[in-house]
């Protein structure tokens, strides 16, 4: 019997391509998902988010159960994606948990993390298979 993946579906969201790209090889091989939505902007994935909300009946298997969301990225940083994010239906907001992944060390932005009631963990680049084994969001 195949074992059942943790998570129907997960999304990361970093500027930086090759951060996502490595993050995406670890969920990968950590076998936890069934889908990988990847964005390079905070924008693009609101945007996503956005758009199955807008779907007569929210079609929970495109929702992403975890984001993997960078702090510090340009035009939307993470704590602005969370502004937006609140301002979703309740049904989004329910579905999906926020894990910050960040390789920022600055201890405000682990208060401000800690403040927001969608911010289910704080985790330091890069992603590890240990991180994701003891993940539940």
């Amino acid at each position: 019997m195949a074992i059942k993946k943790k998570y129907k579906a997960v999304m990361l969201i970093d500027d930086n391509e090759i951060d996502n790209l490595i993050n995406q090889k670890i969920i990968e091989a950590s076998d936890v998902a069934e889908h990988i939505l990847s964005h390079t902007g905070a924008k693009a994935a609101l945007e996503f988010l956005r758009n199955v909300e807008k779907m007569a009946s929210i079609k929970t298997d495109m929702l992403p159960e975890v984001i993997f969301l960078d702090v510090d990225m340009p035009l939307m940083d993470g704590f602005q994606f969370l502004d937006e994010f609140e301002k979703l239906s309740d049904d989004i907001k329910k579905h999906c948990g926020i894990v910050m992944l960040t390789s920022s060390i600055n201890p405000q932005d682990l208060n401000k993390a800690k403040k927001s009631a969608y911010v289910k963990k704080y985790l330091n680049k890069p992603l590890t298979q240990d991180a994701l084994d003891k993940l539940s969001v």
